[in-house]
């Protein structure tokens, strides 16, 4: 097992089935680095080899050859009299696992490239071992909505991605009870659709009520994906006990009641009827509900883990920043850490962990969400009028690591919760403003590999963009 000691850095190489990424304490590449074009290796037929392997449920030693871009075959145990005439990279005691799946990062392109984009968010994908992102529906301009607007996010995608990259389309009230147009964005290529329960800051991305995703999940079951939603819903009696002459926004406490568990409660009750209707024999057989970064580890999951105990299609992810943070830790002014919905307590950060722990909570995801400084007002520090979204593409593997060894988090586990679960979801066969500034990670990524191509390595990405984009058939 990998670890740290006085922040020596752990070895983990993660590859995936398109390969993935590496952490280690160097590259025995280094020679050969500087490879024109996609990637910065000179070879397109080799292996890849350590005492460490994650595959099939096992850790151990083994070889991985890559030919053509693809895993051609894994040699289990000792690899070195089997590996013959071929460029091999042996990383001795580094860990090579699945490359991470991310099935919730917002890349801003087209009309937002000033928030990130597609060349910078990819880039910073492959640095943190990421080989897969699938991009949300909004923040980019104009939303992805309908067959017009994804044709507008692929053409803004053209030559600039450095990891592969899938799209989710929106349904919102305009398309929600227009089946042919829902059609026409899940036959151009969406891996399924993504609807919002409250308001999602953006004018062109309009909430969804439940009868809006019943008619939604009718279409979707036909071509068998999924619905993810961000389950947050104003209660029609919410009963506000801050008054707004005493609010003080630079209170991160003032940010945390303005938006409590009962939202996400509230959303998950409406949601009852939808997540029974996905049942076999029900309405909707067929189609799956993905509920999106929870936060509340109380009554909004028990309802779920009900759900499911019922036979409904459900999965959940959360965020690596729920697991990471607690409300108690938030500094006052600090609008680095805001977002939908909000970091609770640390009792509630606990329940978390032993969720994901247990299996109840399904994946991991980033909810990778970068703007430009200027809209996080941290000079002025203003929780209420910030930006909400936490930028973390290149610490979600880090992190992960880094606080999950408290709770004995393995690297099969991080395999499950990162590559295998988001690539089932996913329709897959296999001015700085983070917030992580200034915390200790154990871990870093020094080389990433997409379909056989190294494109980053020792801090240096390869020279063209060559990942693909990923067309649901």
């Amino acid at each position: 097992m990998a670890a740290s000691a006085k922040g020596r850095l752990v070895p983990v190489l993660a590859v995936a089935a398109a390969l993935a990424a590496v952490l280690l304490y160097r590259a025995p590449f280094s020679k050969s680095l500087g490879g024109e074009g996609c990637s910065l290796l000179p070879h397109d037929h080799f292996w890849i080899a350590s005492d460490r392997v994650v595959t099939l449920g096992r850790v151990g030693p083994a070889a991985v050859e890559v030919k053509g871009g693809l895993i051609n075959a894994i040699a289990v145990g000792d690899y070195r009299s089997f590996v013959l005439r071929r460029p091999l990279l042996d990383y001795g005691d580094a860990v090579i696992m699945p490359g991470l799946i991310d099935v919730h990062a917002h890349l801003d392109e087209p009309g937002r490239a000033e928030w990130e984009g597609f060349s910078n968010g990819t880039r910073a994908a492959a640095a943190g071992g990421i080989t897969t992102l699938v991009d949300m529906p909004l923040n980019s301009f104009p939303s992805t909505v309908s067959e017009e607007t994804l044709k507008l996010k692929l053409e803004a995608a053209r030559d600039k991605l450095y990891v592969d990259v899938g799209f989710w389309g929106g349904l919102v009230p305009e398309n929600a009870f227009n089946p042919s147009a829902l059609e026409g964005l899940l036959k151009a290529g969406v891996l399924g659709l993504k609807s919002f329960m409250c308001p999602s800051g953006i004018n062109d991305f309009p909430m969804t009520n439940s009868t809006h995703i019943e008619e939604g999940l009718v279409t979707l079951a036909k071509y068998k994906r999924s619905l993810l939603i961000h389950a947050e819903r104003i209660p029609e009696a919410e009963d506000h006990d801050l008054q707004e002459d005493e609010l003080d926004p630079r209170s991160y406490m003032t940010y945390l009641k303005s938006r409590p568990p009962s939202w996400e409660e509230a959303a998950i009750r409406d949601l009852q009827r939808a997540m029974k209707d996905t049942e076999l024999g029900g309405r909707s057989e067929g189609a799956h509900i993905h509920i999106v970064h929870l936060s509340d580890a109380k009554t909004s999951l028990e309802l779920m883990k009900d759900a499911k105990r019922s036979g409904a299609s459900l999965s959940i992810e959360t965020c690596p920043h729920y697991l990471a943070f607690s409300s108690e830790e938030v500094p006052d002014g600090d609008t680095r850490f805001k977002c939908s919905p909000p970091i609770r307590d640390d009792t509630n950060r606990e329940n978390l962990w032993k969720a994901l722990l247990d299996g109840h909570i399904d994946m991991l995801s980033s909810d990778h969400s970068p703007s430009t400084p200027d809209l996080k007002l941290m000079e002025e520090g203003d929780f209420l009028r910030a930006w909400g979204g936490i930028s973390s593409l290149q610490f979600v593997l880090p992190v992960t690591w880094s606080y999950g060894r408290k709770y004995g988090v393995t690297l099969n586990q991080l395999a499950s919760w990162w590559s295998e679960r988001p690539a089932k979801l996913a329709g897959q066969k296999n001015k700085n403003i983070s917030a992580y500034l200034g915390k200790q990670l154990s871990g870093k990524v020094l080389s990433t590999f997409v379909r056989g191509n190294l494109v980053f390595a020792e801090d240096k990405h390869a020279n063209a963009a060559c990942g693909v984009p990923i067309l649901a058939k």
